[in-house]
């Protein structure tokens, strides 16, 4: 099996943007240990100029990515090395797989199954300060984090290596099979961000409003939500 945590650096948030770097980290299994591999990222040519306001997140500038491969070129030894090819079984894992995903289609990576870690630690800590990869580090403290492969944040290769810890931690709490299911459906959320009930926990929003939710055109994750505690509610 093979546990690839994946990160990209884009020059925007949606294609065409286009990739600027590419990092990963795997989690690999040492009997009953998860361990944490290094981290590995390639600048990526994307193929036209990056954006001052995107430099400005991930500090890549045209200048870094001159006579760096195009992305069809760097993308081998993420998703086509021999392990791969070897392993019965790949998932891929990214914190807030939907953005990565929109460039890491199944045309690019084959069939394979994805970890979103965030949607799982919206489910597993739903009372965490935030849940960012960079929160979540600070929160969960995961022995055996080296701060020097951990930073600097939103580079590809720190990144992945900070949501491989993250994993880790998840690990302890549920499978990999569960993770998986989690990470298949729309995220939960764990507070009302709109309206009159705005920070209140959705466990807590009264159901009058958590049916007008429904009847809405929303983002599917706040109508994923709603729909959930409709439900729990309906089973009392």
């Amino acid at each position: 099996m093979l546990i690839r945590v994946v990160d990209l650096e884009t020059t925007g948030f949606e294609p065409p943007a286009g990739i600027c770097e590419i990092g990963f980290c795997d989690l690999v299994r040492d009997g009953d240990e998860w361990i944490v591999g290094r981290p590995a990222n390639l600048l990526v040519n994307p193929g036209h100029p990056i954006p001052p306001e995107t430099s400005a997140v991930h500090h890549i500038t045209d200048d870094d990515v001159i006579g760096a491969p195009d992305i069809k070129v760097a993308i081998a030894p993420v998703l086509h090395d021999e392990e791969r090819f070897q392993a019965r079984r790949v998932v891929l894992v990214a914190h807030n797989a939907r953005f990565e995903r929109q460039w890491l289609t199944p045309e690019v990576t084959g069939d394979v199954e994805w970890v979103c870690t965030y949607k799982c630690a919206l489910t597993l800590w739903p009372d965490a300060p935030a849940h960012n990869n960079g929160t979540l580090r600070y929160w969960l403290k995961p022995a055996g984090l080296d701060r020097a492969m951990a930073d600097p944040a939103h580079r590809a290769g720190p990144d992945a290596y900070v949501t491989a810890f993250i994993l880790r931690e998840m690990l302890k709490l549920a499978s990999l099979d569960e993770l998986v299911r989690i990470s298949s459906r729309p995220a939960l959320l764990p507070r009302c961000n709109f309206g009159k009930h705005r920070g209140t926990a959705w466990a807590d929003v009264p159901s009058d409003y958590l049916r007008w939710v429904t009847g809405q055109q929303m983002d599917e994750d706040v109508l994923h939500t709603a729909q959930h505690h409709l439900a729990a509610r309906a089973k009392r």
